[in-house]
């Protein structure tokens, strides 16, 4: 094992646990680093905070695409391939590890890593303090502290050697893909493909969020992209209607009806959830609100209500067949 060394950073320091092979590869932008890594806290047991190998997928990283945790670049950079090196550092370059570590736990957990409801940016969020849902992160998050991260460097595959999915792309990119995105939903749900126009539209959703996340919450960049995105969601909402997905539906709705009253689009979506799951009060609900935001709805709606009206008499009929015979 290698005696403990600076990296030229400051609050910083290495321990080589296994040496690599070859020569130290190029970390250019763009570059796709492939790793695993356990965070551990800085106490007697060193106890374990998160691990890859136990979650079944290693880490991957796009160098200078402005991932939240910079400082696991400045590690990755130190290595060769098969290394695996043991790093302490200081607070300095901790303080984001609780959002990082959701963002990770969620993916682990086949759950999406934004929070679609959530409307202030991580910054301010790590400021104003709020639970992560998980009780250690949410401690850390209260009290920043040193930790250790375990790295072991599996893959470090240039720009050209990969294919660029929209996790890995700039900010620039990702805006550039949203209408392409956009656009491939459309003509997929027009042929009936509605879990591959699903997809596309989820995609772009999450390229938005992202750059969002970065402006100042409800001023001018910010409002633009939350505009799009309750577009993207509710195309995407669509989808999840043919899919019958109603309740998910009625969640991404009622995100879009909290923040932003006046969107009409999202209560005429949601009432159309709610008909489907025979909750009568909260369709008519929704439909009379669309009606009071957009009059020129009303053919629509009374068609739907109409609906909605003889599915619940039928319903009725089955129910008193149903319980008949037992009183």
């Amino acid at each position: 094992m290698d005696r403990t060394m600076l990296l030229g950073v400051e609050g910083i320091k290495k321990t080589i646990l296994h040496g690599g092979t070859g020569e130290f590869p190029r970390f250019i932008t763009g570059t796709k680093v492939t790793f695993h890594f356990r965070t551990q806290l800085c106490d007697a047991e060193r106890t374990v905070i998160d691990d890859s190998k136990v979650a079944g997928m290693p880490m991957e990283v796009v160098i200078g695409n402005m991932f939240k945790l910079e400082v696991w670049e400045t590690l990755l950079s130190s290595m060769r391939i098969g290394e695996v090196a043991d790093f302490w550092c200081d607070v300095t370059h901790t303080g984001l590890y609780p959002l990082v570590a959701k963002s990770l736990r969620r993916i682990a957990e086949g759950k999406d890593p934004v929070d679609w409801h959530l409307h202030t940016c991580g910054m301010a969020n790590m400021f104003a303090y709020h639970s992560l849902g998980y009780d250690n992160l949410d401690q850390l998050q209260k009290e920043p502290q040193p930790l250790y991260f375990v790295l072991e460097l599996i893959q470090v595959q240039q720009p050209s050697e990969y294919d660029r999915e929209t996790w890995a792309l700039s900010d620039e990119e990702r805006m550039k893909a949203v209408p392409v995105l956009h656009g491939q939903g459309n003509k997929l749900y027009k042929l009936g493909r509605y879990q591959e126009a699903a997809n596309k539209y989820k995609e772009a959703i999450v390229c938005v969020k992202n750059i969002q996340h970065k402006e100042k919450a409800w001023e001018a960049p910010w409002l633009k992209l939350e505009k799009v995105g309750n577009m993207l969601t509710l195309n995407y909402c669509q989808c999840l209607l043919r899919l019958e997905e109603y309740y998910e539906v009625i969640e991404h709705t009622s995100d879009i009806i909290n923040q932003h009253p006046g969107e009409m689009k999202a209560f005429y979506v949601r009432g159309k959830a709610n008909m489907e799951v025979w909750n009568q009060s909260e369709a008519q609900a929704d439909f009379k609100k669309v009606l009071d935001l957009d009059p020129g709805m009303k053919k629509a709606v009374r068609k739907d209500l109409a609906v909605l009206n003889m599915r619940m008499e039928e319903k009725n009929q089955e129910d008193k067949l149903k319980y008949k015979g037992m009183f």
